[in-house]
């Protein structure tokens, strides 16, 4: 199970990656079909509707066909739709095949966590969980550097390609690998519940993606009506008899309070990195390379907390950990827009470092307590709720930040990073704001997930 551990979080990264390193190859990729870098821009969004509107079925379909076979046919088909990517001259059929990629990645990574959550003894769960959110914090960090990197010295086309080798590999691992885990009961698939999952995840994505580039009633209108279609959803899952999504998970207090409170962390969290890009660009006029080998410095800070953080949260239990954290965590964030084009290089770089191990903390603790008291049979509908959740945050997040840039630009009259400056304050009161929902949290919730972790060592 370790070994497929390390399999698992192999899948998430290559998936989570996938999403990030396309952007600053956009402009290549534009020229090579003939359109603008706007217009390309639809394969990112198609690529990550794709992937919110196919994660809430993913329990269903491992459960009927078994993990190992939806594993390995969503790696199979992430890695056959890669090739394809890197092949295509067209717009539309770039499109087409960015979605079958992102059905794909749906399959792959809900499925691969899956069976971490189901298979893995108990004392050894916890570790396995803060391996599985190594990817989430650290793809978003390289993705943009890397892809600059390779549509400037190599060619655009390897962003896809080099996921061919990486795809074979893991399939092969998989083979040998995973186990079939399948549920224990045979149900019907839920249409109406997917129907109405699936189109408020689309309706909601779209108009928080559209939201971004520009407040009007129409966007507005479009977030609005995602969010009464998944209320629609939710309700239908509360009474079907067999819901795609079984709603049980949610009157586990570490569960809901993680998934719904931690989700405003993980808003201001995921957007960090995004913001600070733009700073360092447009803000403080650094090169793209120079802004992301600063933002690096995340990652470096990622790296050194992860090594200790099991110990602090024995030393310290979730909830001590998630609210000191958590308060430092939007420290980092105030300290980041205190940031200006004369901090002097050693400054800006500890900024983003501590910024990173707060990140990484936070995103660790938020990610393993969610499912310490969850039964192994509620296992697939809490891992498709928390998935689904989690989407939607991570592009809310990106919206929250866009619009205060945007509102501070119409507000206020000075040098564009004073917009920027806004934008990370407003996170900072994001992060706080998930503080109220923790605080909520039991004084020893998630305590026994880390004792049995630390005899099993």
């Amino acid at each position: 199970m370790r070994w497929v551990t390390w399999l698992v979080t192999g899948a998430m990264f290559m998936e989570i990656l996938d999403g990030a390193i396309i952007g600053p190859a956009l402009p290549a990729m534009a020229r090579a079909f003939g359109v603008t870098p706007l217009e390309l821009n639809i394969g990112i969004s198609a690529y990550l509707l794709a992937v919110g509107i196919f994660i809430p079925a993913s329990g269903w379909i491992a459960d009927r066909y078994g993990t190992r076979r939806v594993f390995m046919g969503a790696i199979a088909l992430f890695t056959v739709s890669s090739a394809l990517c890197a092949m295509v001259h067209t717009l539309p059929s770039f499109v087409a095949v960015r979605i079958v990629q992102g059905f794909s990645g749906a399959l792959m990574v809900p499925v691969g966590r899956l069976v971490i959550l189901r298979k893995m003894p108990q004392e050894r769960l916890m570790a396995a969980m803060s391996a599985l959110v190594w990817p989430a914090l650290v793809a978003p960090v390289l993705g943009p550097p890397l892809g600059g990197f390779i549509a400037q010295h190599i060619g655009w086309h390897w962003i896809f390609l080099m996921n061919v080798p990486l795809g074979v590999l893991a399939l092969f691992a998989a083979w040998r690998l995973v186990p079939d885990v399948r549920g224990d009961q045979r149900t019907r698939f839920d249409w109406p519940g997917f129907l109405l999952c699936g189109a408020g995840t689309f309706t909601l994505l779209s108009g928080l993606e559209r939201l971004a580039g520009q407040v009007d009633a129409v966007n507005l209108l479009l977030c609005g009506g995602g969010l009464v279609l998944l209320t629609a959803a939710f309700r239908h899952f509360g009474r079907a008899s067999e819901p795609m999504l079984a709603l049980t998970s949610l009157s586990v207090p570490t569960f809901r309070i993680t998934v719904f409170g931690g989700t405003m962390a993980r808003m201001a969290i995921g957007a960090a990195p995004f913001l600070l890009v733009l700073m360092f660009q447009v803000g403080f006029g650094h090169d793209a390379t120079t802004s992301g080998l600063l933002v690096l410095a995340l990652f470096a800070g990622n790296l050194l907390m992860k090594t200790i953080t099991t110990q602090i949260l024995r030393v310290f239990g979730y909830r001590r950990v998630l609210l000191g954290n958590g308060a430092l965590c939007a420290a980092s964030l105030v300290a980041c827009a205190a940031l200006n084009v004369d901090t002097p290089l050693w400054l800006t770089v500890l900024v983003l470092l501590f910024a990173g191990m707060t990140r990484s903390m936070q995103f660790t603790a938020l990610g393993t307590i969610g499912f310490a008291d969850i039964p192994k049979q509620d296992m697939a509908h809490a891992n498709g709720l928390s998935n689904t959740i989690s989407q939607l945050g991570m592009a809310a997040g990106i919206t929250l930040a866009a619009m205060s840039v945007r509102v501070a630009h119409t507000v206020l009259d000075g040098p564009a990073a004073n917009d920027y400056r806004i934008a990370f304050l407003v996170l900072a009161l994001a992060v706080v704001a998930s503080l109220v929902g923790i605080a909520r949290l039991p004084r020893d919730a998630g305590n026994h997930f880390i004792d049995r972790g630390k005899r099993g060592r």
